[in-house]
């Protein structure tokens, strides 16, 4: 069978023994001065909890560049407000390891109003804004001010919606978005996917409107590329650690290293199918 169909197939049967119910009600948190110090809660929190097989806090408890490797192959659920989900699977990441790394927006242990959920538990999305129009996700790890950029999904379903969000956000009419075109890239996935500033801080164990399900056929190592993170040319040595991680032979990563391809070749690794 196909990969996309299998996935597919996979996915169907997951929705068939899954309820997500409807829940409008998110609160903020409220922190109480002399509070245990430890890393704080996300500001949202729901009344009820979901009923689904979602990935849970110990999934996302881990170390940054585990949890960057660990989310191949997972599939990220969006839930628009007409109740529409949307299915993606996860194919490329990056990691940034907190106050150490140059190119982190933690960089030296700085916390700010902008990079707070960076410092709080794991799991906790962190979503930041660029060029003053385009959004980008993250998701924090275990780490001082460490998170992972969800860089680029494999659409499986509700492309048509996809499409929709694409488009509204683009100025002026194009030619139909590709299937490949949709999601391969981190500001692309947030477009197709309705991300904006108002999912920072959201905790992915408890959110009714995204969370994260378990994939299948999870890729092995010898399935994972890893590379240079993209746009950072300037952060020194940090540039050329090897912290972009994304699935080999999958059509929907948003740039490809094919020097780094041939080498695994050369070592009698095939991409995954």
């Amino acid at each position: 069978m196909p990969r996309k169909r299998k996935l597919l197939a996979q996915l169907s049967a997951l929705q068939s023994n899954t309820s997500f119910p409807q829940i409008d009600a998110l609160e903020k948190l409220n922190t109480t001065p002399g509070a245990d110090p430890s890393p704080k809660s996300s500001k949202y929190f729901v009344i009820e909890r979901k009923n689904s097989p979602q990935l849970q806090a110990d999934f996302f408890n881990q170390p940054c560049v585990s949890l960057a490797k660990s989310f191949l192959g997972q599939i990220l659920v969006r839930k628009l407000p007409d109740g529409r989900e949307l299915w993606g699977r996860i194919v490329e990441t990056e990691a940034y390891l907190g106050g150490e790394d140059e190119a982190s927006h933690s960089k030296g242990g700085k916390q700010t109003q902008r990079n707070a959920a960076m410092f709080m538990k794991p799991g906790t999305l962190y979503v930041y804004q660029i060029y003053g129009i385009y959004f980008c996700m993250n998701v924090s790890s275990q780490g001082e001010g460490a998170a992972v950029l969800l860089r680029s999904l494999e659409p499986l379903q509700g492309l048509d919606a996809m499409r929709e969000l694409r488009s509204a956000s683009r100025k002026a009419p194009t030619k139909l978005l590709k299937d490949w075109q949709l999601c391969n890239g981190p500001s692309k996935l947030c477009q197709a996917f309705g991300i904006d500033k108002a999912f920072d801080q959201r905790d992915l164990t408890q959110d009714t409107a995204i969370w994260m399900v378990p994939g299948q056929d999870l890729p092995g190592e010898q399935d994972v590329v890893a590379t240079t993170r993209i746009g950072i040319g300037s952060r020194g040595e940090w540039a050329q650690k090897p912290l972009r991680f994304y699935l080999r032979g999958n059509k929907f990563v948003s740039v490809v290293d094919k020097k780094i391809e041939r080498e695994m070749a050369a070592r009698g690794h095939s991409p995954c199918s």
